[in-house]
């Protein structure tokens, strides 16, 4: 960002005002640099809507609260928790055999057992359960527990990344299965196996946890470990300025701000995380594939990646990273304003007198929305709407909650985001596939090409890597020629944190940036800096 947004500057002449306020009534943890030596509180952005992993929280790995059958270490490779091994996989790619690790206990003392692993995955693909992601279980026919050490899924079809799937937490089942899965008390007051223990959860405010003393990997040396749910983005850093957190993630020019301070650390994790804008299939302008194909060229990346990232991103063309091995080279799409506009020309759709293009009868408007006090949000919007412009369209961006969002995501375009590490899979269908258009947040712009639904099965129904390379290159080359969605940059997550542990690390991000990923991915790692 080369300047601060006037609602920026505003909200942190807010945030100084009522600092004093704000650590009164809502310090998580008390004073970061004259807590306990034991203690971290750091700032997140978002929270969850559960804790309970059978809808959906904790489902790719780091959930603190629980483990699942497997884990990704620092490179993002797979490694045993709860199993005690990786998984035996048949030839055929559709038996994957797990053998549980012995003495693992839940906190409440109760043994874990395989039955708890078998309860977790069936419940989650009840149709019963509200889990908006059990899609991403689809290729599972079925999963038994043979004694209580061993638990064996047998697959529909060889879904080659089904492993990468099994670091979804396991719930015990003596708790979760004894209650309404979608309203009980295990939904806020979660048990698991993890290497901590849930102390409270003030929603909207913070979420504490304390060391697990029976971990099965050992106790953890953080002993009280506190996230401060904090939206805005200048009182979050106003926060950790003043010692309240001893981390924080913070969008780049607020970041740049702590890189001379001697007492803390500037990370900056690699990501699939992208912005992009939705382009409605069911509002008149952005259903015209001429308004799609305009606007995918009329936005000038690059700027966007320099100006507003400072350099911690780059261009994104679509859900895949140009330096991903899954990216398909000559689906970049270079800003070119002058065909943007001959595209409108040829479709139809001609500028009026105030400079804004009419096809008949049509304005060529729609509303951009983005979340409330997410800057960066807020500046691709504003960038966006000011290259829209150049080619004759309307954008107005508009801030809002999620709860004022939502409803109008049919109609209304969103400054979204997105992207996950572990396979193309994980992230595509979700975004693409037709038949999951409107429902929640998955696929938010209603999308629909024949071509791409076929792709999206190809590739999570093939075992051969070949072949799935070339289903998600179809599905990428089919983007070029129909966007559904406008995608801007891939953004690289900057985190500042007190520099007085040892193990700090990051790890590849997915878009979803909080509770499971930051440098507090394996806290229960941290050791004290030796003085």
């Amino acid at each position: 960002m080369t300047a601060r947004t006037a609602r920026g500057v505003a909200a942190t002449t807010l945030a100084s005002a009522l600092i004093a306020g704000v650590a009164a009534c809502s310090n998580p943890g008390g004073p970061a640099g004259g807590g306990p030596a034991d203690s971290v509180v750091v700032g997140i952005a978002t929270e969850p809507e559960s804790l309970s992993p059978l809808l959906g929280y904790g489902k790719d790995g780091n959930s603190k609260i629980f483990d699942g059958l497997l884990a990704h270490d620092a490179g993002m490779k797979l490694k045993p928790a709860l199993a005690e091994a990786l998984p035996e996989v048949s030839p055929d790619g559709l038996t994957y055999t797990y053998r549980l690790r012995r003495g693992v206990k839940f906190s409440d003392g109760v043994p874990f057992s395989a039955k708890d692993v078998v309860f977790t995955y069936r419940t989650i693909l009840d149709a019963k359960t509200n889990n908006a992601s059990k899609t991403e279980l689809d290729a599972v026919a079925g999963v038994e527990a043979r004694g209580e050490g061993t638990v064996v899924f047998t697959l529909k079809y060889p879904y080659a990344p089904f492993a990468e799937r099994t670091v979804l937490p396991i719930a015990p089942e003596h708790i979760a299965g004894r209650q309404d899965v979608n309203s009980g008390d295990f939904t806020t007051h979660p048990v698991g196996t993890g290497p901590y223990v849930l102390t409270g959860w003030s929603k909207g405010e913070k979420i504490g946890f304390k060391a697990n003393p029976g971990y099965w990997g050992g106790e953890p040396a953080v002993k009280k470990f506190t996230m401060a749910v904090i939206k805005d983005d200048d009182v979050r850093a106003t926060r950790l300025r003043s010692g309240e957190l001893d981390g924080a993630i913070l969008p780049p020019n607020l970041a740049q701000g702590f890189r001379k301070d001697a007492a803390r650390r500037v990370l900056a994790a690699k990501t699939f995380d992208y912005r992009n804008v939705t382009l409605p299939t069911h509002n008149t302008v952005t259903g015209d594939v001429a308004v799609r194909q305009a606007l995918d060229i009329a936005v000038d990346r690059k700027a966007m990646a320099d100006r507003l990232l400072e350099g911690a991103g780059k261009a994104a063309y679509g859900p895949v990273p140009t330096d991903s091995p899954w990216f398909t080279a000559g689906t970049e799409r270079p800003y070119d304003l002058d065909r943007a506009k001959k595209i409108l020309d040829d479709a139809g759709w001609r500028t009026g007198g105030d400079g804004i293009r009419v096809k008949d009868g049509v304005r060529a408007s729609f509303p951009l929305w983005y979340t409330s006090g997410d800057k960066l949000r807020q500046d691709h919007a504003l960038a966006f709407a000011s290259d829209a412009r150049k080619a004759g369209i309307e954008v107005k961006a508009e801030a809002g909650t999620w709860e004022v969002i939502e409803p109008r995501m049919k109609t209304d375009a969103v400054l979204a985001g997105g992207g996950s590490p572990a396979d193309p899979d994980f992230d595509q269908y979700q975004l693409l596939t037709s038949s999951l258009g409107g429902d929640g947040f998955n696929n938010m712009a209603r999308y629909d090409n024949p071509a791409v639904d076929a792709a999206l099965l190809d590739g999570r129904r093939s075992g051969d890597p070949a072949a799935r390379k070339a289903a998600y290159d179809t599905v990428q080359r089919e983007l070029v020629k129909d966007p559904g969605y406008v995608f801007l940059t891939h953004i690289d997550h900057l985190y500042v944190v007190n520099d007085r542990w040892e193990g700090i690390s990051t790890q590849v991000e997915p878009h979803d940036h909080g509770l499971g990923s930051g440098p507090w991915w394996n806290v229960e790692s941290w050791k004290p800096k030796q003085k």
